[in-house]
C-alpha cells in the first residue's frame, strides 16, 4: 500500500516519513518547501507543489498509486494566524478541501489528518480529553477543528477510514540533519537567543498558573512521528476507522521550567544574560493546554517513550552553533 505523506519534509513530516518507511511502508512526499527541505526526504520520492493545487495532487496520487494520505502540510504558527486568519484558511482550510477531494476521486481508502491542541483554546480541566469541549482561540486552532469536522464529514459520505491526531507541543529531533531549523517553537527559539547571547524571552507571567507562565505538554517529536505511523498501519489494516486522540505525555512544564531546562543542557545556566526576560503576552496562548493520552494507548497501545530534558538534548545536538 503506497502513502502519501503532505509536508514530508519539514520537521515533524521528515520525522514521520522516517518512521513509516522504518515501518515498511512506501512513501511519497508532497511538499511545497516553503518551510520544507529536500534533504530531509533524500531516497524518498519528493513531489514539490501544494495540497491547494487540485490537479497536482491527483496526478500523484494516481501515479504513485496511493491509498492512503497523511496530512502534515499547513501552516501552525498561533501569532501569525492572528496577524493573517486568511491565509491560514486557505492553506489549512481549503488545501484540505482540495486533497480530500482528489483523495475520493482516486480511490484512497485510509487518512491520517494531523491535528492539534490548539482546538482546546483555554481550558479549566487538569488534563484535556477528547471529550473536552473544543473552543479554539486563534484562527490556527479554528482551521484544525474545522479540519477535523470535514475529515469526519467525508468519512460518513464515502467510508474513508481516518485518524484524527492531536499532537501538543513539539520539541526534540531523531537526528542532527532532521532538526528544527524554525524558531516558532519554544525550544528552537531559546536556543537562538542563547547561542547569540541573548537573554530568552517569556511571553506573560501573568497568567493564572502555577509561576505564571503557560503550562504545556511538550513531547518529542520521534513520538509524534511513530503515532502517526502506528495509526497509518491500523487503518492500513482495518483495525481502527474513525479514530480522534491525543498524542501527549500528560505532564505540564511551565515556559519559565522548560527554560531553565534548556539552560542547563546548553551549559548556559549559570550566566546572567542568560536570565530570561518577561515581555507581554503573546495573542491567542492559552494558560495550560495538557494532554490525556488513555484513549490512543487503548486504541493502538501506543505511549509516548521520551522525557522532556531528553528532547531538549537531542534537539542541542542538532543546533548549528559557533
Amino acid at each position: 500500500m503506497g502513502w502519501l505523506v503532505t509536508g514530508g519534509a519539514g520537521y515533524i513530516g521528515a520525522h514521520v516519513v522516517a518512521a513509516m518507511r522504518a515501518a515498511g511502508q512506501d512513501v511519497v512526499v508532497l511538499d511545497d518547501l516553503s518551510t520544507g527541505c529536500e534533504k530531509r526526504v533524500a531516497g524518498v520520492p519528493l513531489v514539490v507543489g501544494s495540497t491547494l493545487d487540485r490537479e497536482l495532487v491527483g496526478r500523484t496520487l494516481h501515479e504513485h498509486a496511493v491509498r492512503g494520505v497523511v496530512h502534515l502540510a499547513a501552516k501552525k504558527a498561533v501569532e501569525e494566524s492572528v496577524r493573517d486568519p486568511l491565509t491560514y484558511y486557505r492553506e489549512n482550510v481549503e488545501g484540505l478541501r482540495c486533497l480530500l477531494e482528489a483523495a475520493v476521486s482516486e480511490g484512497v481508502d485510509s487518512f491520517v489528518f494531523s491535528s492539534s491542541a490548539a482546538l482546546y483554546g483555554e481550558s479549566d480541566v487538569e488534563q484535556v480529553d477528547e471529550n473536552t469541549v473544543c473552543r479554539p482561540i486563534n484562527p490556527y486552532g479554528r482551521t484544525k477543528l474545522i479540519g477535523e469536522q470535514m475529515v469526519a464529514d467525508v468519512a460518513s459520505a464515502t467510508g474513508l477510514r481516518y485518524a484524527s491526531l492531536r499532537y501538543f507541543n513539539v520539541a526534540g529531533c531523531a537526528t542532527p540533519e532532521l532538526a528544527d531549523r524554525g524558531v516558532s517553537n519554544l525550544v528552537p527559539m531559546v536556543f537562538q537567543r542563547l547561542v547569540q547571547q541573548q537573554s530568552p524571552v517569556i511571553f506573560g507571567d501573568d497568567y493564572p498558573t502555577h509561576d505564571g507562565t503557560c503550562v504545556r505538554d511538550f513531547i518529542h517529536v520521534q513520538d509524534i512521528a511513530s503515532a502517526h505511523a502506528v495509526a497509518a498501519a491500523a487503518l492500513a489494516e482495518g483495525c481502527i476507522t474513525d479514530l480522534v486522540a491525543n498524542i501527549g505525555r500528560g505532564e505540564g512544564v511551565s515556559v519559565r521550567e522548560m527554560i531553565a531546562v534548556i539552560r542547563e543542557v546548553t551549559g548556559t545556566a549559570g550566566e546572567e544574560w542568560s536570565e530570561p526576560t518577561v515581555l507581554d503576552r503573546r495573542p491567542g496562548d492559552p494558560p495550560r493546554v495538557v494532554a490525556s493520552a488513555e484513549v490512543i494507548e487503548r486504541a493502538l497501545g501506543w505511549r509516548a517513550s521520551f522525557a522532556v530534558r531528553e528532547m531538549v538534548e537531542s534537539a542541542w545536538a542538532g543546533w548549528p552553533r559557533p
